[in-house]
This record gives C-alpha cells, sequence and structure tokens, in this order.
C-alpha cells in the first residue's frame, strides 16, 4: 500500500477522536475524511498510538487505502470504552474537588500515551523484563508487545530513571538508525532484529522512508539512501529484517 504525500491541514490530530471515528467508519481513510486531515498524517497517528500501547490496539485488513479497512481488536476497544468511561468519572471528580475517580492511575497512562510526543519516529510503549548490570553500562529488555527491544544505557541512568523489572518505559528509536537486509541469514552485532514486511515504500529527493509491519502488530520505520532501497529491491509486500544497536535506543519515562 503506498501512501500518498501529507498535505497538513491541522496542527494535531485527537488520537482518542481518531480512534473512535476509525471504530465507528471502520477505516483510517473515513477517519481522516471526517477529521479533515490527510490519510497518510491520520495512519501515522493511529500507529504511533498502537505502537506506544502495550498491547495491537488495531486490527488491519488487507487491500490498500481504498480498498483495506481497520477495525480495533479486543485491545483496543477496551481502551476505546475505558477513556469514554474515565473521561465521565474524570467530570464527576471535578465537580467533587478531593474524591478520586476510579482506576484514576490508568486512566493517567492512557493519558500520558495519548499525549506523548517526540521527534522519534519509532515509539513504543512497553514494560522492563530484564536489568543486566555491568561495570558502567546496563542491558535493559523491554517488552513492547510480544517483541522484545534491547537498550543499552549507563547505569546512572538506570538508577536516575528508577528502573526496574515490571517499570513502563518508553523506547525511542530514530528512523536513521534502524537498518534493513533481506537477507534473514545476514550475521550483524546489533542486538535487536525483527523481520516483517513491507508495507511503505517511497522514494524522496535523497532519502526514501520504508515502514515494516511486525507479526506482533506493531510497527517500525526506516530512513536509508534511495540507492539503498534500490539495491535491496524494496517494494511492498517484501519479507525484509530491521537491525538495530542496543545503544540507539533509549529510554523514557513520563
Amino acid at each position: 500500500m503506498k501512501i500518498g504525500e501529507h498535505k497538513k491541514r491541522r496542527s494535531k490530530i485527537d488520537r482518542l477522536e481518531l480512534l473512535t471515528l476509525v471504530h465507528e467508519l471502520g477505516s483510517i481513510s473515513a477517519a481522516a475524511k471526517k477529521l479533515g486531515v490527510s490519510y497518510k498524517a491520520a495512519w501515522e497517528a493511529v500507529e504511533q498510538f498502537n505502537n506506544l500501547s502495550e498491547h495491537p490496539l488495531l486490527d488491519r485488513k488487507t487491500g490498500g487505502e481504498a480498498g483495506g479497512g481497520s477495525s480495533l481488536t479486543a485491545h483496543g476497544l477496551n481502551v476505546l470504552n475505558f477513556m469514554k468511561k474515565m473521561e465521565f468519572e474524570f467530570d464527576l471528580f471535578l465537580k467533587a474537588l478531593g474524591q478520586t475517580p476510579k482506576n484514576f492511575e490508568a486512566l493517567a497512562q492512557y493519558m500520558k500515551i495519548i499525549s506523548f510526543t517526540t521527534s522519534a519516529r519509532n515509539q513504543f510503549g512497553g514494560r522492563v523484563v530484564e536489568i543486566k548490570t555491568g561495570a558502567v553500562i546496563s542491558e535493559v529488555q523491554v517488552d513492547i508487545g510480544g517483541d522484545r527491544l534491547v537498550a543499552t544505557i549507563s547505569n546512572k541512568s538506570v538508577q536516575n530513571m528508577g528502573l526496574e523489572r515490571d517499570h513502563q518505559v518508553y523506547a525511542l528509536i530514530n528512523a536513521n538508525g534502524v537498518l534493513l537486509t533481506t537477507d534473514r541469514g545476514f550475521k550483524s552485532s546489533a542486538r535487536n532484529r525483527f523481520t516483517g514486511l513491507v508495507k511503505y515504500c517511497e522514494i524522496g529527493s535523497v532519502n526514501g522512508e520504508v515502514i515494516l509491519d511486525l507479526p506482533g502488530g506493531k510497527s517500525i520505520v526506516s530512513s536509508l539512501t534511495n540507492e539503498s532501497i534500490l539495491d535491496l529491491g524494496l517494494k511492498v509486500g517484501l519479507e525484509v529484517t530491521a537491525l538495530i544497536k542496543a545503544s540507539h535506543v533509549i529510554l523514557a519515562t513520563v
């Protein structure tokens, strides 16, 4: 599926409103038209929300911008219903100052996900599952919803962030830090290896952009030269492996 050029029509998309429209209309394209934004802008907003969620929110059907569709997974529908319910409870909370609404901590977590914004094209929400401490550097493994992402950060950073097992974190990766290969047996020192199918591939003036759909429901964005795209023969539907060095993964907490 080729996504058209992004023509910005709104400064920022309300992700919760977008998710509601996707559920009601069964299509990101239809939801984008309803909101008055481009398909690509809406698609990127949904993908970012989906990647930041612990479990996939969307069940995508093949067919492209015109013929495909998207529906919410059971988890996605639970999140949507939960947010609507908590909006109502939060209104009651504001009217009765001092009374804490039910599930307030979960509401706060989802509000963080909705408002979380950085320049990194790859943003994943997850939980720390293991920390291996070395003399200076620690290796932190994060479960991003079925897949594990490894990051290497200083012991001081682990201490300052208060990281420990089951801690909620966000993993950020710049698109130019994602290397691609069509050889599944390719040997590399990169600790992170994810194999998926190309969903989007576009050549720009100098560099291009490739987006992979992963089996677990997440997606990864890679920025590479046009020459590399042509040399690798990248195209929609092709199986490709993404390689990411652990040192290129930035961890954040909110």
